[in-house]
């Protein structure tokens, strides 16, 4: 699935504005950004670029503005950060094609640095419109796509850009994250474990009818182990269930067999709060009204046990509602297991890369994705439409 697809080796970039759709969507906190992996993750691009001699123009979407300007999602803060871990300057326009962005774009000289304003601010963006894709692609020589966090979304700044600019190639992050999730569907090392968790089924139904085929052990916790064990015929009382997954999830456990693995005991609460009374129960023996919030002791130490036997490991989804502290053992515990794992170990993004970089363990697993939805529609088998638009010149 990495194969044909071209990378910054196929472009010159000397002299030339290179028009770079990075994922610098990160979380803000009054003005400061809050998490910087994705802006970490684009750097190798950026570097590569302005070594090459290019005049770099970053574009990004930040947060759901809807097509109106919020100052809040300015992306001002992002460029002041993105700045310090540069070690360059970097120029923010006050506008995504208008004068300003036409201004910026023009001033640079060879490796300077400009980013754009929040490419949503603009309604045209999500709906990839093709003026306003022109319009953009005015901005630069080149194109290049490295933002695997928006890969999935059939943008102006994903596929409308690259349908009209040539060249028009992958970064380094995008390149390195199809790679890397390619390996894991095309080439899976024994045991071949996948942990799954977070609250909804339906967004994983699709992962996991393809991994079925490959993994040797498929572990699921967080809210979603609630519909499996509620489709084996078990009573969750207040737990969360899709009841409209129940059928699908059925034929799921008759495929997996004996591959499956479902929490033997679950931390439960008396109402959906921080602070609500909770305690540890059989997976079955949940009091009436109470809900499962985070797997069990005891499960967080079997399914510890398969993640460290594991030669390939990917894990998308924590185990419980992990940024309360009363339900955060099992998320924790799944992180250090994966953590002291020896095989290759993947993190399918989201909720599970925050887990593992609040709780210290991102620099023991081999690649933490910056794109949770795109990882999880990677590994469905659907082809990204951002990586089509660049396969197809």
């Amino acid at each position: 699935m990495s194969s044909g697809l071209p990378t910054l080796d196929d472009l010159d970039p000397g002299g030339a504005r290179v028009l770079v759709r990075t994922d610098l969507n990160v979380p803000l906190d009054n003005g400061r950004v809050t998490d910087d992996l994705r802006i970490e993750a684009s750097l190798p691009t950026i570097r590569r670029l302005r070594d090459g001699g290019a005049r770099v123009v970053l574009m990004s979407h930040l947060g759901r503005p809807k097509g109106k300007v919020v100052e809040e999602l300015r992306l001002a803060p992002v460029a002041e950060r993105l700045e310090e871990l540069l070690g360059a300057p970097v120029t923010a326009a006050r506008d995504t094609i208008g004068e300003d962005a036409q201004r910026v774009a023009a001033e640079l000289s060879d490796g300077d640095v400009a980013l754009l304003e929040n490419l949503r601010f603009d309604e045209r963006e999500t709906a990839n419109d093709r003026e306003f894709a022109q319009a953009l692609a005015a901005l630069g020589d080149a194109y290049v796509n490295d933002a695997f966090g928006a890969a999935h979304r059939a943008h102006a700044s994903v596929v409308g850009v690259p349908e009209i600019m040539q060249p028009a190639v992958a970064g380094e992050l995008l390149r390195r994250e199809i790679e890397t999730l390619s390996r894991l569907l095309e080439a899976p090392e024994q045991p071949f474990v996948a942990i799954l968790g977070g609250a909804k089924v339906s967004d994983k139904l699709g992962v996991i009818d393809n991994l079925l085929g490959r993994v040797d052990h498929l572990v699921i916790g967080g809210a979603m182990c609630f519909t499996f064990l509620a489709a084996k015929g078990v009573d969750v009382r207040g737990s969360r269930v899709e009841q409209d997954q129940l059928d699908t999830v059925r034929d799921l456990v008759d495929k997996a067999g004996d591959r499956l693995h479902l929490p033997e005991d679950v931390v439960v609460a008396e109402r959906f709060e921080a602070g609500a009374d909770h305690r540890t129960v059989a997976y079955d023996d949940i009091p009436s009204g109470w809900m499962g919030l985070d797997i069990g002791p005891r499960t967080a130490e079997q399914f510890g046990g398969i993640a460290r036997s594991a030669k390939m490991l990917v894990w998308n989804g924590p185990m419980g509602v992990f940024e309360w502290e009363a339900f955060a053992a099992g998320t924790r515990s799944i992180a250090e297991a994966v953590a002291d794992c020896d095989g290759f170990t993947v993190i399918g993004g989201g909720d599970s890369a925050a887990a593992v970089r609040s709780m210290g363990f991102a620099d023991r697993v081999s690649h933490v994705s910056t794109g949770g939805g795109a990882s999880l529609e990677f590994l469905e088998g659907i082809e990204l439409p951002g990586v089509a638009a660049l396969r197809r010149h």
